[in-house]
């Protein structure tokens, strides 16, 4: 097992926002970009950037062809702008799933408060090209770990084999996957595989038993044929 600290990274930036950019896998970015220690991704994820915006932040509008963008928000609020489901608010928990699709989609994020907000986005490669553009947007809930993205056919989510479970866990809550994983918490602190682990460690490894030491949020981006 691997564990990263993102504050070990260098925090970049471009228009209203400041991020580390933690995983940037070699598909789609030169071979360079991990010079920066900047680990790769796992399946289909290639891109993971820890964000906050500044107060009344954006991104600017933007286009993405053949790409599933999965927003979590940490802190804060964000008004989505762009060409699917304009005008969306999303808050704290809340995690935005568009898919780019042949079709493509443009979108602006923006912090419509005058406070710094947080939001990871996560970029993952279709499985099957030239499929039509759409959107999703999970509300995870407290004590819960929630899919928003891969696992078999359901109607409330894309279907991958590279699966994102959400888990908002409180102290002493614990879960177990059994398959090769990519996790990031971006909340609390815990133990995992017997490794403390704190806000802004990335971890890495080939299965994971985790129990929760104060209120978490806790990304996992895993692959496999276990976990559903």
């Amino acid at each position: 097992m691997e564990i990263l600290k993102r504050d070990s990274l260098i925090e970049s930036g471009f228009a209203g926002l400041k991020e580390h950019r933690i995983v940037k896998d070699h598909k789609v970015f030169n071979a360079k970009a991990s010079n920066d220690r900047s680990w790769e991704g796992l399946g289909h994820f290639i891109f993971l950037a820890d964000a906050r915006y500044m107060p009344y932040g954006e991104t600017e509008m933007h286009s993405h062809n053949e790409l599933d963008i999965i927003s979590v928000m940490v802190d804060g609020n964000i008004v989505h702008h762009g060409s699917l489901q304009h005008g969306t608010d999303i808050t704290a928990n809340d995690v935005q799933v568009q898919r780019a699709g042949g079709e493509g989609f443009a979108h602006n994020e923006v912090n419509p408060d005058n406070s710094w907000n947080r939001m990871i986005q996560i970029w993952i490669l279709p499985e099957v090209a030239g499929q039509a553009s759409d959107y999703k947007l999970f509300k995870p809930k407290p004590g819960e770990l929630t899919r928003v993205y891969g696992g078999n056919n359901n109607d409330n989510r894309f279907p991958a084999k590279t699966k994102v479970d959400i888990a908002l866990l409180s102290e002493t809550q614990k879960l177990e996957i059994n398959e090769p994983f990519i996790a990031y918490i971006t909340r609390g602190t815990g133990v995992l595989n017997n490794q403390k682990i704190e806000d802004g460690d990335i971890i890495r490894g080939e299965s994971l038993l985790f129990e929760a030491t104060s209120n978490v949020q806790l990304i996992i981006i895993h692959t496999g044929e276990g976990n559903g």
